[in-house]
C-alpha cells in the first residue's frame, strides 16, 4: 500500500511539470506561427512558414503583349492565387532587365528566378532545344503536348537544360502559325533566292537551304526592320499577334501554311536553385499553373485568330496566299538536310530526335483516321453550307 501514498505526495510536482511543458509547447507553436522554420520534404531548404517569396520573371516579349506576352502574367496570377500569396512573381518585359535574347543566360545565372520565351532561340547553346519549340513539317500543338507530357519529351527537355541549372515547363502554344509576311508575291522557289527573311530556329537553316537568307531579329525590332528594308520577309506568329504588331502596314502578302512552326511550343524556365528552394507544395503549384496556362494560350489563339484574319483581309486589304507546291517541296528537302546535320553534330539532339520521331510516327498514323479524316469528311459533307 506504499505506492499509493508516494503518488499522493508527489502529484503536485507532476502537475506543475506538466503545466510548464504545456506552456513551452504553446510558446514554440506561437513562434512557428509567427515565422519559425518548418521542415519540407524532398531534402530542399525550407522557407519560413508564412514568409512571402517573390520571384522575378523576364520574357522575350514586350510587356503585356497579347497572347505571347500575357502568358507570363497569367502564370504569375495563377501562382499567386493558388499559393494564397505565398509565392508571387513580378513579370518584366523584354529589355526591362535584359534584352529579349538574353533571357536564357539571365535565368541560368540566377540574375532572375524565371523566364518565358521559346526554346529554339537558344539553339546556339542547346542544339536540341529546337525540338521543344517546333520542327518544320513536324507535330502540331496537340501532338506536342502529348509527347511532352505522356511521351517522355519533358524529361528529355529537363535533361538537356540541366547543365545550365534550368528547369523547363511547357509555356503555351500558338497552334499552327502562318508562313509569314512578304513584300512581294512568291510564285515559285526561284523567288526565294536572295530573299532576306526573319525566321529563327531550325527553320532558318531550312530557309537557307532553299535559297533564302535567314536573319535572326527579336520581335520588337521586326516592324522597323521590314519598314526600312533590312529584311524582305518575316514570320512572327499568326493573325492575332500579327495584327497587333501592325505588320499589315509594312507588307502586302500574307502566306500560309506555317510549314516551319506547325505547333509552336513556348517555355517557362526556372532557375534550378530558385526551384529547389521551394517547399514541395509550391513546386507543385508552379508546375500545375504552368500546365494550365500552357493550355490556356492555345485556347486563346484558337478563339482569336479567325476574327483577326478577317480584319486583316477585309479592313486592311491584305493579300492572303498559299505557298506554291514547289516552294513547300524545296522546304521539305531542306528540312531533311537540316535534321540530318543537327543529329550528326549533337548527341543530345540525336537522343531527342529519336524520341520525337517515334512519337510523331504514332500520332500521325492515328490522326490519319481521326483528326485528319474527320476534317476531310467535314469539308466534303458541308461543302459551302453553313452549320
Amino acid at each position: 500500500m506504499a505506492e499509493p501514498v508516494a503518488a499522493s505526495r508527489y502529484s503536485p510536482l507532476i502537475i506543475l511539470a506538466l503545466v510548464a511543458a504545456l506552456v513551452v509547447t504553446i510558446g514554440l507553436w506561437a513562434r512557428d506561427r509567427a515565422g519559425g522554420a518548418v521542415a519540407t520534404g524532398g531534402g530542399t531548404t525550407a522557407h519560413a512558414a508564412g514568409e512571402a517569396i517573390e520571384w522575378k520573371m523576364i520574357t522575350t516579349w514586350p510587356k503585356n503583349f497579347p497572347g505571347l506576352g500575357l502568358a507570363a502574367e497569367n502564370v504569375a496570377r495563377a501562382v499567386e492565387e493558388m499559393s494564397d500569396g505565398r509565392l508571387t512573381i513580378k513579370v518584366y518585359g523584354a529589355g526591362e532587365i535584359v534584352p529579349a535574347l538574353e533571357v536564357f543566360d539571365a535565368v541560368s545565372q540566377g540574375v532572375v528566378d524565371a523566364g518565358h520565351g521559346a526554346a529554339y532561340y537558344w539553339k546556339g547553346k542547346v542544339p536540341s532545344s529546337v525540338f521543344f519549340t517546333s520542327v518544320p513539317f513536324g507535330m502540331n500543338a496537340q501532338e506536342m503536348n502529348g509527347w511532352l507530357h505522356y511521351g517522355g519529351g519533358l524529361a528529355l527537355w529537363r535533361e538537356a537544360y540541366a547543365p545550365f541549372n534550368l528547369v523547363p515547363f511547357a509555356g503555351g502554344s500558338t497552334g499552327v502559325q502562318m508562313a509569314g509576311w512578304f513584300d512581294k508575291e512568291i510564285n515559285s522557289v526561284e523567288d526565294l533566292k536572295g530573299l532576306k527573311m526573319r525566321i529563327p530556329g531550325l527553320a532558318g537553316e531550312v530557309f537557307t537551304y532553299a535559297g533564302g537568307t535567314a536573319v535572326r531579329i527579336a520581335g520588337g525590332e521586326l516592324y522597323t526592320s521590314m519598314q526600312t528594308g533590312v529584311i524582305d520577309a518575316l514570320e512572327w506568329v499568326g493573325p492575332y499577334n500579327d495584327l497587333a504588331f501592325g505588320f499589315q502596314e509594312v507588307a502586302d502578302y500574307y502566306y500560309y501554311p506555317g510549314w516551319h512552326e506547325p505547333g509552336a511550343m513556348l517555355e517557362f524556365i526556372v532557375n534550378g536553385d530558385s526551384y529547389a528552394a521551394l517547399p514541395d507544395d509550391l513546386k507543385a503549384i508552379v508546375e500545375y499553373a504552368s500546365r494550365a496556362i500552357n493550355q490556356d494560350m492555345l485556347d486563346e489563339y484558337t478563339a482569336r485568330n479567325n476574327a483577326s484574319l478577317r480584319s486583316l483581309i477585309d479592313d486592311h486589304g491584305v493579300q492572303l496566299r498559299r505557298l506554291p507546291d514547289d516552294v513547300l517541296k524545296a522546304l521539305w528537302e531542306g528540312t531533311k538536310q537540316a535534321l540530318q546535320q543537327l543529329v550528326a553534330e549533337d548527341e543530345m539532339a540525336a537522343k531527342v530526335y529519336a524520341s520525337y520521331r517515334e512519337f510523331y510516327r504514332g500520332a500521325r498514323s492515328y490522326h490519319h483516321i481521326s483528326e485528319q479524316a474527320y476534317i476531310n469528311v467535314r469539308d466534303e459533307v458541308f461543302g459551302e453550307e453553313e452549320y
